[in-house]
């Protein structure tokens, strides 16, 4: 596959991955749910399976965020903290495959 197209399915990824969590992310904020740290800490133990997702997820972004700090500079990538902050912010699953697509863009 070429670069150019690998970074235009990346880009798709990115979408999806930015469309799907937030779907769900505004239903539980229309079902009464809130991002408020007690509430959210609440949800997001619901029970063992979703405490193990949400830890699996965080712990793969922190993993991701110390890499994409190294690895920004030798590919070119500026801004790195705007990719650790979106991680965190708006989902892994948008940010991870959204640098991927800048590294090849700016090779």
């Amino acid at each position: 596959m070429s670069p150019k197209n690998a970074a235009i399915i990346l880009f798709i990824l990115a979408f999806v991955g930015l469309a799907v969590p937030w779907y769900f992310n505004v239903a539980f904020l229309l079902d009464g749910g809130s991002f408020a740290p007690a509430p959210f800490v609440a949800a997001v133990s619901a029970n063992k399976l979703v405490a193990g997702i949400t830890w699996d997820v965080y712990l793969a972004a922190a993993a991701f965020s110390v890499w994409l700090l190294q690895d920004a500079s030798a590919a070119g990538v500026r801004r790195p903290w705007v990719y650790v902050a979106l991680t965190f912010v708006v989902g892994l699953a948008f940010t991870l495959p959204l640098y991927m697509a800048m590294r090849k863009a700016v090779r």
